[in-house]
């Protein structure tokens, strides 16, 4: 069975550079289809397209160029990206790497890295040291340039799926009632509740997760039927922040503790509620009104 060949456009296509940068490390290092007869376009094979998938992605992780040319011209094999997510040695130098992987869409690259990084450090030091800062890089690029919507929204949806599959089930919860987690009105912006739902279950702690576009329904249904420890309110824009959807909510006893995140609120003063500025303090909240 003969190899697929591929032209320089689709070999850039799926690298995520522009052909012209195809070109450059052909000519200054030596990275160019494996056989190619004068006068014919360049057609790359399997192996040319890994050694030059691992150039790619030795570069995003901060490999100066002619070092990464140097190891992708001795490379056999396929490329795995978990040989590559080691030689970070700060949390800087971490988040740089997955803003580079994100502006070229490498979703593996990320996916790897970051789920990595939450089997080692946990989600709260993750989010913290790691995803946060990189959502501000991105957020503050796009409302720079205008340019990179779809960077963020792609960094979006892989989070919210690395936090929904990163966290082992939980067997034997911590809490016999579940805890329950709302983005209330209209706010579809829940990164940050979904990985307090994973930070919950990394402590064994069970939840009820509405997410996004939560009504007051709905939370006063789940607050009759299931008896809640604790409510968790997320409101990340200020039209969403309405204090109906915690006055409002069914009296019970015992009262669960009901606690805000997210910019979008602007409290009273004597509202009967607790305010978290971070997910740390989210989750030490709860694990309180849990009995831990």
């Amino acid at each position: 069975m003969e190899e697929e060949l591929l032209t320089v456009a689709a070999v850039a296509r799926r690298i995520g550079v522009a052909p012209a940068t195809l070109r450059t490390w052909d000519r200054r290092y030596g990275l160019g289809p494996s056989s190619h007869e004068a006068g014919s376009h360049r057609r790359y094979c399997p192996a040319d397209l890994a050694r030059l998938t691992l150039m790619r992605r030795l570069i995003s992780t901060g490999v100066a160029p002619c070092e990464a040319a140097e190891q992708a011209r001795a490379h056999k094999g396929a490329v795995k990206i978990a040989q590559l997510v080691d030689n970070f040695e700060n949390r800087q130098e971490l988040v740089d790497s997955i803003h580079r992987a994100a502006k070229i869409l490498d979703k593996s690259f990320i996916e790897t890295v970051i789920r990595k990084d939450i089997a080692d450090n946990g989600v709260i030091a993750s989010w913290t040291e790691v995803i946060v800062p990189l959502l501000v890089i991105v957020g503050d690029e796009w409302e720079r340039t205008g340019a990179g919507i779809e960077v963020e929204h792609m960094l979006s949806e892989l989070l919210k799926r690395i936090m929904r599959e990163g966290v082992p089930e939980i067997k034997k919860p911590k809490n016999a009632q579940p805890v329950l987690l709302a983005a209330v009105g209209e706010e579809v912006h829940c990164l940050a509740l979904h990985a307090l739902a994973a930070a919950l279950a990394e402590r064994g702690i069970e939840s009820f997760f509405l997410g996004a576009r939560t009504p007051l329904e709905a939370i006063d249904a789940m607050v009759r039927r299931s008896a809640p420890p604790a409510i968790f309110l997320w409101a990340q824009l200020k039209h969403n922040g309405d204090e109906k959807f915690f006055r409002e909510i069914p009296a019970i006893r015992p009262a669960p503790r009901v606690i805000l995140g997210g910019p979008g609120w602007s409290l009273k003063d004597g509202a009967e509620v607790t305010f978290v500025h971070d997910l740390s303090l989210a989750c030490s909240e709860i694990e309180s009104a849990v009995g831990f």
